[in-house]
């Protein structure tokens, strides 16, 4: 198979690295990839929300099947236009993809379903929101309804981090993606994500894992995309997952086919877990970033497979076989992030690390520039590991961030630490 993957961070750099193992995959395009992604695969500069450019360029390389990473290329309907094509995809429509392009129609299809989740309102205007702050009180949750590249979220402890969050968003610091806003119950418990391929019909759950959303240790800081994450989350015992799948994942499944918009590719749940009741905390219509990157060091070359089925339509054929492993990425981000940060710093180190299917150094913002790796984003490096226990892989993972030397780079000490 021709194989085109669409994204340019650590979660692509996973999917490519699982992906090239397949015998099946003859050759791999990445557009427009990174510097690790070069390593293994053809890069490709094509404007990757545009679906006609999409379509054009997977016929004139003759592509056999297109992986789309981020969401960006699916709220702007990339999976449409290459299906309409012909061309085999993984990923859901424009119209499916609003589980995670839009928050309040997440809560709509919570509602219609029945699945527990986060009581909420949802506000046009920066009055009427930031009364029923006032009403409700804090701890509350303010939430940008559109994409906003994982920042959109604000988990205010106080009445006037919540007011603050409704003028920022109103004001347009997430741009389009703030211009409604969701107001949520404040949630206790733990967190944790749920992977589950929907084919439209069949369901395939691959994998539980959890993330770190704040920038430093011990949970401080502001959130970010992501800081690191490991797989399997061992608060997703067997009767949780049991429960989200029937009381959660099945029945919304169920509501978009009743809809009409069946839902195809991979279904990301957040769930809020508390006294053994998970409840959605949000749905994603992608993998996670970082928690691919540890879910493909653990299913390696049997991804392109499941990823095939999926669009297919034939999940009901397929299997996930899972060793009993687990595996750990960090995140190491240039300083600064969250915030401003530079870039253009150099890299060493990483030609020196093992690259084998117990340790991989997934590129997630670099460039390669006269023979040099320079940082070219905020979060940079996936610097992950497998091992027979959490421990195991967390020393080999810490082992190697030791080893790569960057100065303008920083990551959590702390990655795993309530599961260890």
């Amino acid at each position: 198979m021709n194989i085109l993957i669409l994204g340019s961070g650590g979660r692509e750099h996973a999917l490519a690295w699982a992906v090239k193992q397949n015998p099946k995959c003859d050759r791999l395009i990445v557009a427009p990839g990174n510097a690790g992604i070069a390593a293994i695969a053809e890069c490709a500069q094509l404007p990757i929300e545009d679906g006609g450019a999409v379509v054009t360029f997977a016929e004139e390389n003759a592509i056999d099947f297109v992986i789309i990473g981020p969401e960006g290329p699916l709220a702007a309907g990339v999976a449409d236009r290459l299906r309409d094509a012909g061309i085999l995809c993984f990923g859901p429509s424009k119209e499916a993809a609003r589980l995670e392009a839009s928050k309040s129609f997440t809560k709509e299809i919570c509602d219609a379903a029945g699945a527990p989740t986060a009581g909420y309102a949802h506000f046009t205007d920066a009055k009427a929101a930031k009364k029923y702050i006032k009403k409700q009180g804090a701890p509350i949750v303010v939430k940008a309804d559109g994409l906003a590249a994982g920042k959109g979220v604000i988990v205010a402890m106080d009445v006037d981090t919540a007011l603050a969050a409704i003028d920022d968003m109103f004001g347009g610091e997430f741009g389009a993606a703030g211009a409604e806003v969701v107001i949520e119950e404040f949630m206790e418990g733990e967190e944790a994500s749920y992977f589950i391929l929907c084919d439209g019909e069949n369901i395939l759950p691959v994998g539980t894992a959890q993330d770190h959303k704040r920038a430093y240790d011990n949970d401080e800081g502001p959130n970010t995309g992501g800081m690191g994450a490991y797989s399997p989350a061992p608060v997703m015992t067997d009767e949780i997952t049991e429960k989200a799948l029937l009381e959660i994942v099945k029945p919304t499944v169920a509501e978009m086919a009743k809809r009409g918009t069946p839902y195809q590719g991979v279904l990301y749940a957040g769930f809020m877990i508390k006294d053994g009741q998970p409840r959605l905390v949000e749905y994603n219509a992608r993998f996670g970033d970082p928690e691919c990157q540890v879910l493909m060091l653990r299913l390696g070359a049997q991804a392109l497979d499941l990823l095939e089925a999926c669009a297919r339509g034939t999940l009901d054929q397929a299997q996930a076989n899972w060793a009993d492993d687990h595996a750990m990425t960090i995140v190491l981000a240039a300083k600064g992030y969250p915030g401003a940060y530079e870039k253009g710093t150099v890299i060493k180190g990483l030609d020196d690390l093992p690259e084998d299917s117990f340790n991989m150094v997934f590129h997630a913002g670099t460039i390669e520039k006269n023979g040099q790796i320079l940082a070219n984003g905020g979060r940079v490096l996936n610097v992950t590991a497998r091992g027979d226990s959490l421990q195991e892989a967390h020393d080999r993972a810490y082992e190697m961030v030791q080893k790569i030397d960057w100065p303008d780079g920083f990551c959590r000490s702390d990655i795993g630490w309530r599961a260890l």
